[in-house]
């Protein structure tokens, strides 16, 4: 093979592999979903709507799935202290994944004015698959504890998911994930999976593969023009 085509080769496989790496990248889809919650309170029955918004991020051999809400939901007849409320909530998982994962934040860190919607913190937790797929994370039911009552909120509108993710399970077998609650963590500072990020970090990879390839065939154009030289 002549010295231009084994360049032109290589750059192609380059090229080819930049490609190969970008058409693998997984696949997240996320939202942010309406869900109106009707609330069982130890004053009666009340109802909200919020957006919320679920993302999740490949943690060792799971996923650190974080739950978001944009708006108050419920209220309180008298003022919550610091650190007096505790949420915690349940996703539904859908697709390849089944049952629900648990996921729990911090109390509230100031506050809560009377008969002022009450913002949740985020909440988190870790779901491990046992089954690789697309699954589906939709909310679900919201427990907020405070003062020594308990108030549950369960959403009435049938919403969709807030995030469909491709999910690769540590070994194969299995049907449905394990799920695991957290404490205050949210994953703070870990890349999130939304389509943006997956294309920015693949693309990035894919670049480095493209370059890689070029720098080959530069040493390969300095090898022979120095082999020529030298005639």
């Amino acid at each position: 093979m002549s010295y231009r085509k084994r360049t032109a080769a290589l750059a192609s496989a380059a090229a080819l592999a930049g490609s190969a790496v970008w058409m693998a990248a997984p696949v997240a889809r996320a939202e942010v979903v309406d869900v109106n919650y009707q609330c069982k309170t130890p004053i009666g029955d009340k109802s909200a709507v919020s957006p919320i918004d679920i993302k999740g991020v490949r943690s060792g051999s799971g996923y650190r799935v974080t739950m978001s809400w944009q708006k108050g939901v419920s209220s309180s007849p008298v003022e919550l202290g610091k650190g007096a409320m505790t949420p915690s909530a349940t996703i539904a998982l859908g697709g390849a994944g089944s049952g629900t994962l648990s996921v729990s934040g911090p109390a509230n860190d100031a506050a809560i004015p009377a008969n002022t919607p009450i913002k949740i913190s985020d909440l988190s937790g870790t779901y491990t698959p046992k089954k690789s797929g697309e699954v589906t994370f939709t909310a679900g039911v919201l427990t907020i504890k405070a003062l020594g009552t308990t108030t549950t909120c369960t959403p009435t509108n049938d919403p969709g998911p807030s995030l469909t993710l491709d999910v690769t399970a540590a070994s194969g077998g299995g049907t449905t994930g394990s799920a695991q609650g957290s404490g205050s963590d949210t994953g703070a500072g870990l890349p999130q999976t939304g389509p943006e990020d997956s294309a920015v970090a693949l693309g990035t990879l894919g670049g480095t593969v493209l370059l890689a390839g070029a720098a080959g065939a530069l040493w390969l154009t300095r090898r022979h023009q120095g082999a020529r030289a030298g005639r």
